[in-house]
């Protein structure tokens, strides 16, 4: 006899995630400010400076604050509790929103790259040698910004501020990719008038390359791909300590953005009642509701024990 047990999420638990999700709502939102401040900024320099990789930062800056928005309007939707139509959350809109950050990303790569080769075949001024610091400056304040959000995206274990952080890095490539550039045109003179450009074309490769790691880490958590085996196993010791459980069948773990869900088969003694089966899957349940695995929802399966 096998007695299912299935449980709407506890509320502690969604109220934790909820928090979560807008502790990292209110974090991109303090980007997309310092991303319209330096697209301002980025502006000014490059036509009083006369570059265009400043220029083309700037832009990117501008698109930078259009994904960031779906971002934050991701975290939004995300905080929402379960309803009729959505019973286990959501999460999703979290991960979808990383996916809408990578095209952005690529998106602007391509951009950039195509505008610079038509700078590069097209004679223009040299930059002037005050952008530079402009530009030291932007690479500081995106690289500090992106290593905050990175650090905030590991411990909130959210795959939106992990492309937000990605984001940011990309931003400071290419400024500093600008500046290399500029630093070139000044000292060399006559005839390295492109140097910027070719600079901004070889950071595009790079930020290819970031935008197809953040479309690849938002489609695993779209297509429900299995969590860490070290993840699986912490599941695993927390339901296996609970009084009365003989071992376990199965364990599938998928994350659902900020969260986890967990759909475990629970071994016991087939000698127990089935009211006492049950009372072991609710023990299970809470444990692992109330571990720090952030888990919001748990399907427990009772299996009779092998050899009992």
């Amino acid at each position: 006899m096998r007695a299912v047990v299935m449980k709407k999420p506890g509320a502690t638990a969604h109220t934790e995630t909820q928090r979560r999700a807008e502790t990292s709502a209110g974090l991109v939102l303090r980007g997309i400010v310092l991303n319209l401040t330096l697209a301002i900024v980025k502006f000014a320099g490059g036509f009083l400076g006369g570059t265009y990789a400043l220029i083309a930062d700037g832009i990117e800056s501008l698109l930078d604050v259009f994904s960031s928005a779906l971002v934050w309007a991701g975290f939004r939707v995300a905080a929402r509790p379960p309803d009729d139509d959505h019973p286990y959350g959501h999460g999703k809109a979290e991960p979808l929103a990383a996916m809408a950050v990578g095209l952005v990303v690529l998106g602007a790569a391509v951009w950039i790259g195509v505008h610079a080769v038509r700078e590069i075949v097209t004679p223009h001024r040299a930059p002037h040698w005050a952008t530079l610091p402009l530009l030291a400056g932007i690479v500081a304040v995106k690289w500090w910004f992106s290593r905050r959000m990175a650090r905030a995206g590991e411990a909130e274990g959210s795959t939106g501020l992990g492309a937000e952080a990605w984001h940011h890095y990309s931003d400071a490539l290419t400024s500093a990719a600008a500046f290399i550039g500029i630093l070139i045109a000044v000292i060399c003179g006559k005839g390295y008038e492109a140097a910027d450009d070719w600079a901004a074309l070889l950071a595009c490769g790079v930020i290819v390359f970031n935008g197809m790691a953040i479309l690849n880490r938002a489609l695993q958590d779209v297509m429900d791909t299995a969590v860490p085996l070290a993840f699986e196993n912490e599941v695993r010791a927390v339901a296996s300590n609970v009084a009365g459980v003989c071992g376990l069948e199965k364990c599938r773990v998928r994350k659902s953005g900020l969260s986890h869900l967990v759909d475990i088969h629970v071994e016991v003694n087939p000698r127990l009642s089935v009211y006492q089966g049950h009372e072991i899957a609710h023990a299970v349940k809470d444990a692992l509701l109330h571990s720090p695995l952030r888990i919001t929802d748990v399907s427990v399966h009772i299996e009779p024990a092998r050899g009992k």
